[in-house]
Order: structure tokens, then sequence, then C-alpha cells
């Protein structure tokens, strides 16, 4: 078999006939009696059948870096990949915004009666704190869409089925289980937002980028964002209830207003806690108020600890920064803090964010922080 090419061998053995047929050999073994497929399938392939027609290949250009250059020498636009899903019938595709950031050139590419067809995508709204985008395509007639569920339709260790175009593999599916939720401490490729990450552990790749996550029933949990270099099995999705609330936003204005109280918050870990006087995560630690700010002005202080928005409780500040951002600009919010061990309540009324290159912790403050070494973050990921 030395110097057979494996294709040939695969031939060479799939012409052999089978062991015991016109030999006159004996059959030691159980046939498969009916090996027709019946219409009670897996929950799964059902699942998949379906939703694979409404899900895109994407495929971008973009010009290189200077840096890029430098190292290379190479000025010819660069190829990305992704992965996105149609949300309406007249072609509103959502994806993530790292995937189409810096583009020159968007195409998708899906599936039409079996028949892969392309078409030039124009972006309608993009927001990186969030990492969503919203791309249009004019097909000329109505095209099929995923329903959007949300991430408390999935529980941990419920089944998820993952589709998109990793490594330019279109149309590829994944399945696995949701392996955490709420995971707030990973920074993909240093990028920093409003993360609240799904954790499963079905395989997403480069390309996979805003493609669908979906519940056993077929709808959107989740869009995938992100993998971990250093371990198998680990992967992110940015929840869907996230995407809800700024798409009307991406669509009638292209960006996202936000809400702004001019803090900087970070959550009360055991050791803070004795120094507040509070117990442990009993909510989130003013370290930092921006002056002539919308809490500057309502008297809020650097050590005070945010309890509650209004009638909600707080006890991440990851859950505060999404809660003001979502806010309306110019809302009358109620605060409530703990300073020096009494509750005091203030009101204050947000003004719009300054704008922000994606701040985390200093996301409310309106400042733009450092960016982080994804490979040195704990629990770090990469964009896909």
């Amino acid at each position: 078999m030395a110097g057979r090419s494996w294709l040939g061998v695969a031939l060479a053995i799939s012409l052999l006939p089978a062991v015991g047929e016109g030999h006159g050999r004996e059959r030691f073994w159980l046939d498969a009696r009916n090996r027709k497929v019946h219409a009670q399938r897996s929950v799964l392939v059902d699942v998949a059948r379906r939703a694979v027609p409404a899900v895109v290949a994407i495929t971008t250009k973009q010009q290189p870096s200077i840096d890029q250059v430098a190292t290379s020498g190479d000025t010819e636009p660069q190829k990305g990949l992704g992965s996105g899903f149609i949300i309406h019938p007249d072609g509103y595709i959502l994806t993530s915004s790292h995937v189409i950031e810096g583009t020159t050139e968007i195409k998708v590419s899906l599936l039409e009666r079996g028949v892969e067809h392309e078409y030039v995508a124009e972006v309608v709204g993009a927001d990186p704190e969030t990492d969503f985008a919203l791309l249009r395509i004019h097909a000329g007639h109505k095209l099929p869409v995923l329903q959007l569920g949300s991430v408390n339709d999935v529980r941990v260790a419920d089944w998820v089925v993952v589709i998109g175009n990793p490594f330019g593999l279109a149309h590829s599916v994944t399945v696995g289980v949701v392996s955490y939720k709420g995971r707030t401490d990973v920074t993909p490729a240093g990028r920093t937002g409003y993360f609240d990450y799904l954790q499963t552990d079905a395989s997403i790749n480069p390309g996979n980028s805003g493609g669908p996550v979906l519940d056993l029933r077929g709808n959107v949990v989740a869009i995938a964002n992100a993998v971990n270099t250093s371990g198998q099995g680990i992967a992110f999705a940015v929840p869907i209830d996230m995407a809800k609330v700024v798409l009307p936003d991406l669509k009638e204005h292209g960006g996202v207003r936000r809400g702004w109280m001019g803090v900087t918050v970070q959550d009360v870990t055991p050791e803070v806690a004795g120094t507040a006087g509070v117990s442990s995560y009993a909510g989130v630690l003013v370290s930092e108020v921006i002056e002539d700010s919308p809490a500057a002005k309502a008297g809020i202080q650097v050590g005070d600890v945010i309890t509650a928005v209004g009638r909600s409780k707080v006890h991440r500040a990851n859950a505060l920064r999404w809660k003001v951002a979502t806010a309306d600009v110019g809302a009358l919010v109620k605060i409530t803090v703990r300073r020096k061990g009494h509750e005091v309540r203030v009101q204050l009324r947000l003004d719009e964010m300054p704008g922000v290159d994606g701040g985390e912790d200093d996301v409310l403050a309106g400042k733009t922080p450092p960016k982080q070494d994804a490979s040195a973050a704990a629990g770090a990921g990469e964009g896909t």
C-alpha cells in the first residue's frame, strides 16, 4: 500500500464485495433489517435542518494596517471570515461587530433551495461595546429568519446547536451543552465592553463569530463570539437578550445612545467589603466620581457602595453598567448607596455617555481604559 494516496485506498476498499456475499462464506453477524430513515428524527437534526437556510457565511475585505504592511510588505486587501443570521425577511442580518470592523467590502452567502447564493451587504449599524452589528442585503424576495429567544430559556447542561462558517466551511453545525451562564471574567482579544457570556463546549472556531447559538426549540439564545485559545471545549457567546436592547437603535440611528452617570465602579470583594463596612457582594463600589457629572451633582461619593437602582438590587458592577447604559438619556434615576454604615438615597438625571472606545471598568465614567493584553488576561478569550 506504500505510495498510494488515501483516496486511492478508500476507492479500492469501497469496490471490494461485502464479505459473505456470493462467496458461500458463513455470515456470523446480524445485518440491520431496516435502514430507512423514519419520521421520528433527532431533535438536534430538526433544529439544524430548519435553521441552516437562515444562517449566512460572511466574507470581508479590509486594508492591512500600517504595522501589517511594515511587517509583511503586503498592501493587498486582507480576507476575513464570519457568520451571521437573518432576523427579518427583508434581509436584515445580525452578526458580531468585530467581524465587519474596518472592512471595505462585505459579502454574505446563504443556501436558497439548496443552492448557494451570494449578496453584497451594507452596514446598517454597529455597536462595538456589545459587539453587535446589523447588516442588510437586498435579495428581491422574502428570506427565512430565525426567531430570537432568551438566554433565560436555557440552563447549565442544556444542549445547544451552533451554526456558522468556521475557517470558511460554510453552514457547519456543532453541538454541545451550556457550560456556564453569566461569565464576565473574560476579555476577548483585549476587547472590553458589556459582556455577560454564555459559555459552551460546542465547537466554535475563527469564522464562527456572529453565528447563532440555538436552543432545542430552534430559537437563538446567544451569538458565538470568542474561544479560549489555551483550552478545548471552552467557547463564549453573547446573550441574544443584549442584542434585543440595541437592535432598534442600530436600525434607526446606526449606533447606540447610552445613559451616563459619571462614576467608575468595581465589584465588592471580601477584602473591599470590610473596608466599606458592608457584607460581601452587597453592591458595587464607587472608586471614582467624575467632576460635574450627574453622579457628582447628586452627591455620590468615592467609597459609596451602590446597592440598588430604582427598585432593582445591584450585586455586580457589570450589571450596573448595563442597567445605566441602557436607560434613556435624560431619565430620572433613584440610587441607593451604603455610606459609612448608613443607607443614603439620591436621585440623578442621566446624561448621554461621552464617546468612548469600549470602556469596561470606566464605562460609566465615559473614560477609555488602557487596552488589556488578552493573552495575559485570566480566562482570556480570542475573538472569532
